[in-house]
């Protein structure tokens, strides 16, 4: 579900892409999430301060629900939405390196391949190389998902 994924969320970017779009920020707090490039299915929220990035691993579960994988000990929160993850960790003192502060938003619009499960798994972007949506036909798998402006 499109819906699901906020403006924040830069797909399958690399570490180093996500280093340099929030050094270019350069505002302690700002964050995106990205794709794991580590584990599949997984991605990454990732919280720039005092010129560092701090990475945390987001993971869903079967259920649709979103968590931040801790570290030994800690309580696992689960969220139903990615906004909802968001809106928590924008709070102080909730176990990040920094609160979120400053979004960084993608500029471009994402392509979505329309799934068929009946489980309802979310859409997940098309890989740049696998797409080809320019010659696709009108009843293609794919959905254009333009950021919010």
């Amino acid at each position: 579900m499109a819906a699901a994924l906020p403006v924040c969320y830069h797909g399958s970017i690399t570490r180093t892409e996500c280093e340099e779009l929030l050094g270019k920020k350069n505002k302690d707090g700002a964050y995106l999430i990205r794709d794991s490039e580590t584990i599949q299915g997984a991605m990454c929220l990732c919280v720039y301060k005092q010129r560092v990035v701090y990475t945390y691993r987001l993971l869903q579960t079967h259920t649709g629900q979103y968590t931040l994988l801790t570290a030994g000990g800690m309580i696992e929160t689960y969220f139903k939405s990615l906004d909802d993850l968001i809106r928590h960790y924008k709070r102080k003192n909730q176990g990040l390196a920094m609160h979120l502060r400053h979004s960084v938003k993608r500029k471009t619009a994402m392509l979505f391949r329309k799934t068929h499960d009946p489980a309802g798994s979310q859409r997940r972007p098309v890989p740049e190389e696998e797409h080809d949506y320019e010659n696709a036909p009108e009843s293609s798998d794919y959905v254009e998902v333009l950021p919010d402006t």
